[in-house]
């Protein structure tokens, strides 16, 4: 047994050494690109005062592959393998590839249209078709929401870029619609004024857009007065449910109304049938 390794290694000494040293070679290589792509993300997430939030995670997978798909190459090289070939039979299989994932790379085109259009950024609260939440993380192939309830949200991207996106984020401020009804019996005049003491006295209210107070509908069994405010995003909601109270307790210290729905109902009576008529 000794003397067969030993002709083997006297035959194929250089060829083993050979091998073994590639080998080496190539698993430097690889480790070497994982430590590069590490630190290329690590480099990233540390600019993050000089890049915007969203490109981030997008930066970071972009370097990684680009890291590994050159870490790759070279370990090829190492073994000998003739790249050039194989970097052109990989650009035919790319083909029937993308015919194949045609999906999943319309998700990574309205990605890259997401980036560069910018409707919305890290942090913003956006709409889209039946889903509302706030973005958590945009990648190459999904972005990341979270709901008013914490619900965790994934949608492709191409499902957001099909649709029309609402912003309630990128202005910075937001209206307010505030509608209260009063009787046909009362004044309209008193219900005006009622309102355009609450706008001259809420201090979240910003000064432009002026808020505004109008009638709005002759409804049923009401008339519907409505009062307009802009406020920034940090006092929207509590200045909105604290001014659904306050409307009503003030109204009604007015002296003014709040109907219920009302419908009238006519009967008609025996005495009102045609001749011949059984009830």
């Amino acid at each position: 047994m000794q003397d067969l390794i030993s002709t083997y290694w006297d035959n194929y000494a250089n060829v083993i050494l050979t091998i073994g040293y590639n080998c080496l070679l190539a698993i430097g290589v690889l480790v070497a690109s994982v430590f590069a792509a590490r630190a290329i993300c690590r480099f990233i997430l540390r600019a993050n005062t000089r890049l915007d939030a969203t490109l981030i995670p997008i930066f970071c997978t972009l370097s990684t592959y680009l890291v590994y798909a050159v870490g790759l190459i070279i370990v090829l090289d190492i073994f000998g393998v003739n790249t050039t070939s194989i970097i052109a039979l990989l650009g035919a299989a790319g083909l029937a590839v993308a015919f194949a994932l045609k999906d999943t790379l319309g998700n990574i085109a309205a990605g890259t249209m997401l980036l560069i259009l910018r409707p919305f950024r890290m942090g913003d609260f956006i709409e889209f078709g039946s889903v509302m939440g706030t973005v958590k993380e945009i990648n190459l192939f999904t972005t990341i929401l979270e709901t008013f309830d914490g619900i965790y949200v994934s949608s492709p991207n191409g499902v957001i870029w099909a649709n029309t996106i609402k912003n309630f984020t990128r202005n910075g401020k937001r209206r307010m619609d505030v509608v209260v009804s009063i009787s046909y019996g009362d004044s309209i005049d008193t219900g005006l004024e009622v309102l355009r003491n609450i706008c001259a006295t809420e201090p979240r209210f910003l000064p432009e857009p002026p808020p505004q107070v109008m009638v709005v509908a002759m409804a049923d069994s009401s008339v519907n007065l409505q009062l307009r405010g802009w406020a920034s995003l940090d006092d929207y909601w509590h200045t909105f449910w604290a001014l659904n109270k306050r409307v009503k307790e003030e109204v009604e210290a007015a002296g003014l109304t709040i109907p219920f729905p009302q419908r009238d109902v006519h009967l008609i009576g025996e005495a009102n049938q045609p001749p011949g008529k059984e009830q």
